[in-house]
């Protein structure tokens, strides 16, 4: 991979962990523990809107720990090469997930419990 693409993933990657980093605040976005408002039907809304907001924090935990795994194997020149078999990732691939660690018939496997 010559370094006018790498460039270009780390941008990416870069402009990906800026767009999570500045997104809303957790604790903005999730209401008050014991929070009394509204009827029971409203209070079932809130703590269901709470329950997607924690598991949306901790996706995007496991994502920025990912972006940063990527920006590591950048500056250790191991970028673009899937973990498992070794071989380049397809620039489409890379195009569409530049935090992947794996090509994507080796993503495939995994995911087939193969």
């Amino acid at each position: 991979m010559n370094k006018s693409d790498l460039l270009r993933y780390k941008n990416l990657l870069l402009s990906k962990q800026q767009e999570l980093s500045t997104g809303k605040s957790l604790a903005a976005a999730i209401p008050t523990a014991g929070e009394l408002r509204g009827d029971p039907v409203d209070m079932a809304a809130n703590e269901t809107d709470a329950a997607m907001q924690i598991r949306l924090h901790q996706t995007d935990g496991k994502l920025f720990r990912a972006i940063e795994d990527a920006l590591t194997r950048i500056r250790h020149e191991e970028f673009g090469l899937c973990a498992e078999c070794g071989q380049p990732i397809g620039k489409a691939r890379l195009e569409a997930v530049p935090w992947t660690r794996w090509c994507r018939d080796c993503k495939e496997r995994q995911d087939s419990g193969s």
